[in-house]
Formats: C-alpha cells, structure tokens, sequence
C-alpha cells in the first residue's frame, strides 16, 4: 500500500485515492496545506494497485515535443481573460463542438480551488486563467474515465504530475482523449491561500489599502471574482485583482475591483521565490514531458527577442504539441507561428528544471498562524538586509 515517508515524494494528484477498490485511502490535509493520502490499513487488500498508478513511484520519460508554436487566439476578448495567448480556449471549445466535456481547475463558492468538468462553452469561462494555488481533484479521474467509456471526447488539463496520475490512472490510452498540461512553476499551498484572501476582505473593511473612499465596517463584502494575472497594467506586469461588492445604505450594491501589481502583491511575489510550494515542486518528477501529456502550454515570455514583431504585450501562448496528429495546427480561430522543436529547453525556461528551493520556507510555515500572511511573507520573502541576517541565525537556532 501506499505510504508517504519523505513529502517531496507525493504530488498529491489523489490517483491512488481514486484506484483503490476497497476505498481506503483519503486525502487528509497537513499542517502546511496539502493534501497527503492516508491508508486504512484494516480495509486493504495489498493489491498494490495504489503503488502502480503512482507518478512519483513510476516516473515517465522525458520528451521534446514533435511541434512548437507561439499561439494567439483571435477572440480579443478571450485572450484578455486569458493569462497568455488564450490557447486552452481554443483547445477546449473544439473539444465541446465535437460533444465534449472540458476538464479544468476553477473556483468553488468558498474561493478555494478544485477541479471540475463541463460541457459547454459558458463553463469554460471558470477554467480561463491560472490560480496560483494547488487544486483538488476530487473524483475528477473517475470521472473523466467514465465519459471516455461513454465514446465522448474528453480535455483533461491540469498540473503536469496531475495529468501524469490521470493516465497512469486509466491505465490505458484512449483516441478520445486529450491531455493539456502547462509549464509548471509549483503550486502554493492551499491553506495559504485560505488565510491570504481573509486578510484581503479585511483590508477592504478597515479601510486599509481600500479602494473604496472610506472603510464600511459595519457592511458584508461578497467576493464576486478573482484573477491572479490580470492584464490591466499589460500582460507582462500583470496584477492580482479581488473583485468585491457591498451595499450602501439604500441596499443598493457597490462593486469595486482593487489591483495589486506583481511588483506590489505579497503572495505573487512569494509565490515567484517559491517561499510556500508543495515540497515535491522541489523535485518535480513530471516536468520535461515526462507527464506523457498530448499538449503543454505556457506564457512565451522571451517572445519579444524571438518574435518581437508578434509581441504586443496582451499575452502570447507558446505551445508545444506532442501529438502525432498535430491536433494544434488543425485549430480555428488561432494565429499560429512555428518554431523549431529543437528550441524547446532554450524558449521555455521552466521546461525541465525543478523550483529553487527557498531556505526560508520552514520559518515561514513555522510563523504561519502567529501572525498574518502578509507580515511572514514580507518577512521572509523579501527581507532587507538587517532581516535576511535574523533569518540566517533564525535558520541556523531551529537546525
């Protein structure tokens, strides 16, 4: 049976959740955040199936893609809601054309972040744009596999180790199916994000950091939406933007957006030093097209010295495309440009390195808790100079 001893070894993808035949296993939630599976050893059956589905246990093969593209979806608005170039859109709506369903991470109505599936355009609105925070998968791989039995077209998109447990999880491949990965930073701690986005509300009511002209204590504020790349200030520079409502004394509803650029948000700026990801992002095991994944995506960054006629900083898709049909240059609605497959390690930065780990993140989990999010972060983030020297003796005091 599955056992986690050392946590940079489990991804927390929750296939072996979602094999085993005896439903013994759970997902439980550690003192940082993450998800870990827990065996009932009294109701398992040591068929090993847990361990056979495993990506950390059964790691796949690094691979160059067969194409490379630098992607635009030509839906102005799309690729505006879009962290880069809109490509999983395109991917997704043939995908619900040909009677599909759409895999994708979203929002729930507690603003956590979980995966989800649909089968119509509208609901690929939820899965538009990336969330800084690692999702729950839930019974998605369950779920994916019984629409494939069904003859329907499946777009499965997520992590690459989640992409990886999917097909280790299906054990077999299916001609209706189609994987979408992206180029993968690490993902941030859940938890974390829970008690960052309390703090958030609570600078609206105190007045502190408000957009609003005065503080509305006495008021309920809803979260009505969050982006955590929002293009305003231009999809290089992009923003973390809370959108909240309230009533005034008429009952009448005020909306308000309040815009954090990345160089002025604690949490992107600690997520971009790797200050609170999963412990297995220091090691990824998926990266490098090991995840066995048809097409990955990500943000063309170095687009403006490799294609700076092309770049007009509302977001540009690099894709690199590993399917044998090369479903990508079959895509309406898309401005493609092609690149040689042999550029891949030299355009996409992240492609098959692991995040640097942060010395400070066992202080910082250590702190969480004892005061806010932003505090620690600002603490240990981004430390000045007499800072970074309390750290160090910090680190050095706790071993």
């Amino acid at each position: 049976m599955i056992q986690v001893t050392n946590k940079s070894k489990c991804c927390g993808c929750g296939a072996c959740q979602q094999i085993c035949p005896k439903c013994c296993i759970r997902m439980v939630e550690d003192t940082e955040g993450f998800l870990y599976p827990e065996v009932d050893a009294s109701l398992c059956i040591g068929c090993k199936l847990c361990e056979k589905v495993c990506p950390e246990l059964n790691e796949g093969l690094e691979r160059l893609p067969l194409k490379l593209y630098a992607a635009i979806n030509e839906d102005d608005e799309i690729r505006k809601a879009s962290s880069s170039g809109g490509i999983f859109s395109a991917l997704a709506e043939a995908i619900i054309a040909d009677g599909g369903v759409v895999f994708g991470a979203r929002f729930n109505e507690h603003w956590e972040v979980v995966h989800g599936y649909t089968d119509n355009v509208e609901g690929l609105a939820d899965f538009r744009g990336s969330k800084y925070v690692q999702s729950r998968i839930g019974t998605s791989f369950h779920d994916a596999k019984k629409f494939l039995q069904q003859g329907r077209k499946v777009l499965f998109s997520g992590t690459p180790c989640q992409i990886a447990g999917l097909k280790n999880y299906l054990r077999r491949d299916y001609e209706n199916l189609m994987t979408v990965d992206f180029i993968c930073h690490g993902v941030p701690s859940p938890k974390v994000w829970r008690e960052y986005l309390k703090e958030e509300v609570a600078q609206q009511h105190n007045g502190k950091d408000s957009v609003l002209p005065r503080p509305i204590p006495e008021r309920e504020f809803l979260i009505k939406d969050i982006s955590f790349r929002d293009k305003k200030f231009g999809w290089k520079k992009y923003s973390f933007a809370l959108t909240l409502s309230t009533t005034n004394g008429s009952g009448e509803e005020i909306q308000f957006c309040s815009h954090k650029p990345l160089t002025e948000s604690p949490y992107l700026r600690a997520f971009l030093v790797n200050l609170f990801l999963r412990p297995s992002c220091y090691a990824c095991s998926a990266n490098a097209g090991k995840s066995g994944s048809g097409i990955t995506i990500g943000d063309f960054w170095g687009i403006n010295n490799a294609l700076p006629d092309l770049d007009d900083d509302k977001g540009i898709s690099l894709v690199l495309d590993y399917t044998s049909d090369n479903k990508v240059s079959r895509l309406k609605g898309v401005k493609l440009v092609e690149l040689s497959a042999t550029r891949t390690k030299e355009l996409c930065g992240n492609f098959s390195g692991s995040a640097a780990y942060n010395g400070n993140r066992p202080l910082f989990f250590h702190a969480l808790g004892k005061k806010t999010v932003t505090h620690i972060i600002k603490r240990y983030a981004y430390p000045d100079f007499y800072q970074r020297i309390l750290n160090v003796i910090e680190r050095k005091l706790r071993g």
